[in-house]
């Protein structure tokens, strides 16, 4: 990676770029193999509509279903090598270099200020994030969408447990995005995920008279290699900073407001407060 990585401005939708050519392939090995959809999806736990929607690239599969599929038509591993680009094409393409390093993370801190950030995210809290999009994604971009956030989440359930901290404005946890319902659902799991040892999560309050980072979120990652990088997101020009004196500027503004917000304890006191009062 360099210094500074600015990422493409382009969106990679269902139904084109890697998703088509895999389905394409996907097909005509299914073909060459005399398969019909419906006994691919008896092999791999699929609906024939679902194997349809892989082929047409309008859906992009799970690396599980890769690997059958490439052993139920015996493809000797031409579908399996798809795997690691088809991973990436969950994301768009301002967010996949990010969301490859997160996973390799063993320390990820984030700063967020418009909406709760994606790994604490339910699924009809992203949902309605994505709906909300403008101009308006497709259904199956969002649904591609909402499985690809749900996915990071396994990062949790990782092993040996990543170190993950969160400072969420004030405003973030207030925000009834989607209803009352599904704002309640996303409080019920902030103080769910604020209860893993491995897992702080800090509220800033809009009292505080004192504010280190005034100029937009980020998302602090460490790799197990040691590489410390700073992601800064930002409509269509999101970037990737690797150079130490940049990461070093973000990781004293992250100290910074971590000190300056509510303790964590406190912030899922706060939480609960909310909860309370609806």
């Amino acid at each position: 990676m360099s210094e500074e990585v600015q990422e493409p401005e382009g969106e990679s939708e269902p139904g084109s770029g890697v998703p088509l050519i895999f389905g394409r392939l996907l097909k005509r090995l299914r073909t060459q193999a005399g398969v019909e959809r419906a006994e691919l999806g008896r092999l791999t736990g699929y609906s024939a509509a679902t194997i349809a929607s892989f082929e047409q690239g309008r859906r992009i599969p799970s690396p599980r279903f890769i690997m059958q599929a490439d052993e139920a038509l015996n493809a000797q591993g031409v579908l399996v090598d798809f795997i690691e680009e088809m991973e990436k094409a969950q994301y768009p393409a301002f967010f996949r270099d990010a969301a490859a390093l997160e996973k390799q993370a063993v320390a990820l801190h984030v700063f967020a200020v418009q909406a709760v950030p994606g790994l604490l995210q339910t699924e009809d809290y992203a949902r309605a994030v994505f709906t909300m999009w403008r101009p308006p994604l497709s259904e199956e971009t969002i649904e591609q969408r909402v499985a690809a956030r749900l996915a990071r989440q396994e990062i949790f359930a990782r092993k040996p447990a990543p170190t993950l901290s969160f400072v969420l404005e004030e405003a973030v946890v207030c925000r009834r995005l989607g209803g009352s319902a599904v704002w309640r659902g996303q409080l019920e799991q902030i103080l769910l995920v604020g209860q893993r040892r491995n897992v702080e999560i800090q509220v800033m309050p809009n009292d505080r008279e004192e504010h280190a980072c005034l100029n937009g979120p980020f998302t602090l990652i460490e790799t197990a290699k040691g590489r410390r990088i700073a992601y800064v997101p930002a409509y269509k020009a999101s970037r990737l900073f690797a150079d130490r004196s940049t990461v070093r500027e973000v990781e004293e503004q992250y100290n910074l407001l971590r000190a300056q917000a509510l303790t964590p304890r406190e912030s899922l006191a706060f939480v609960e407060k909310l909860l309370g009062e609806t």
